[in-house]
């Protein structure tokens, strides 16, 4: 809140009813809680932009208003512990650079003085945003970004709510094993991964699980993120043909690859990725026609709906925003939000020092979100290590939960191709 924000909500108080501490406490920042928000609003990302503005003001719509179902903030309006203060969001653009990203929230809390950041998608951005953010003390929600070293550097303000990618790839295996023991063949998995933190953190994790696991990696090919074409990429992929192709990529590789597939005449048997672009409506309403029986790992299932009801609502009320329904990406951005206000709710305070130690000592059930999750709390890397990953399959007009077999609503297609 700026120095005319701040005069203008002070102003307003006598209209409000409050006076005496109350009122001085209000004015002092209990008003409005800002939240910074750092996504890549242009470029080649922008639509995951885009979609993340509309689960984020989905999310502080629910916070500040008064909701009748079990999640945290839902039922009353505003912050309780604060005043019952709203919750304000400042976007910021990081165009997918990590170190626009790291100018963006330097700007955002020395300037614009949020109280925490939320982001960033792309893994590498969120390592340099984390950084600033621990150096500042301010918490930093990771919503979204799944490489395991994010964690692994012992910051304080640093919290993922969701899973990452040595809790998907695992999952991914595991189904690779369930899928072996009913007598399907699986083998030989290909690697296939950009060359940034995300995909490397990726492989890294796919190569050793695959070790330990008894699978054969046919072949590894990293690749230049953003590259202009993929054939030389996608013959070597086509010469291993592996049982499974396992692709760690974003939006417009994952398009290029399957365009690329399809002109060299390659067809996976079986293709289990590591959601990013697979995951965006974007890539199906584009070469969706190739990918059906396509698997990708997921946070979220709307199949869960039907067991909880208010995730349906949720799910609507995305949808008359962005004019889709939600997704892995956008509904770990939306249950980011309300797992980092329900913090500065329990912290009664914007310090950052304080919220960290509400944030620290989260423990949502799993059943009071719309995730799959088993719980919500933080390990002493802020991690949550409960955040249950599972597995959903393209039938060609909607994804359907496989895997686990306790969540899931139809048995795979495998293989995808025959």
């Amino acid at each position: 809140m700026n120095r005319r924000e701040l005069l203008l909500a002070a102003s307003a108080l006598p209209l409000m009813g409050l006076a005496g501490p109350a009122s001085r406490a209000f004015a002092q920042g209990a008003a409005e809680v800002t939240i910074g928000v750092i996504y890549p609003m242009s470029g080649a990302s922008a639509q995951v932009g885009i979609d993340a503005r509309h689960a984020f003001e989905t999310a502080a719509e629910i916070i500040n208003g008064a909701f009748d179902f079990d999640m945290p903030t839902a039922k009353a309006a505003g912050l309780a512990g604060l005043g019952g203060a709203k919750v304000k969001l400042v976007f910021a653009d990081h165009q997918a650079d990590p170190q626009k990203g790291r100018a963006e929230a330097e700007r955002l809390i020395t300037q614009d003085k949020v109280t925490a950041l939320i982001g960033c998608y792309q893994s590498a951005v969120s390592a340099t945003v984390s950084a600033v953010a621990e150096r500042y003390g301010v918490p930093f929600l990771c919503a979204d970004s799944s490489s395991p070293s994010l964690q692994r550097k012992k910051m304080k303000y640093f919290f993922r709510p969701a899973a990452q990618d040595e809790m998907f790839s695992a999952a991914m295996f595991d189904f690779f094993d369930v899928q072996k023991k009913k007598g399907k063949k699986i083998e030989t998995v290909s690697l296939f991964f950009e060359d940034t933190i995300f995909g490397v953190d990726s492989s890294n994790v796919q190569r050793r699980l695959a070790g330990e696991r008894g699978y054969k990696v046919a072949t590894e090919v990293k690749y230049r993120a953003n590259s202009p074409s993929l054939t030389a990429e996608v013959q070597q992929l086509k010469t291993a043909d592996a049982d499974v192709l396992m692709p760690s990529t974003y939006t417009t590789d994952a398009i290029l690859l399957t365009r690329t597939m399809a002109e060299l005449g390659y067809k996976p048997r079986n293709l289990v990725a590591q959601a990013a672009g697979f995951s965006e409506k974007v890539v199906y309403d584009a070469v969706g026609d190739k990918l059906v029986g396509a698997i990708s790992r997921a946070s979220f299932s709307l199949d869960l709906a039907a067991k909880r009801p208010f995730i349906a609502t949720v799910n609507d009320m995305f949808k008359a925003r962005a004019g889709r329904d939600l997704n892995d990406n956008t509904s770990r951005q939306f249950i980011g939000l309300v797992i980092l206000a329900d913090a500065i709710d329990r912290a009664k305070s914007t310090d950052g020092k304080v919220i960290r130690e509400a944030l620290a000592a989260t423990d949502i059930p799993g059943t009071r979100t719309i995730m799959p999750w088993a719980r919500v709390r933080f390990n002493e890397e802020g991690q949550n290590p409960d955040a249950s990953p599972v597995l959903l399959q393209y039938t060609g007009d909607k994804f359907v939960t496989i895997f686990p077999e306790d969540v899931a609503v139809a048995a795979a297609i495998w293989p995808m191709n025959g």
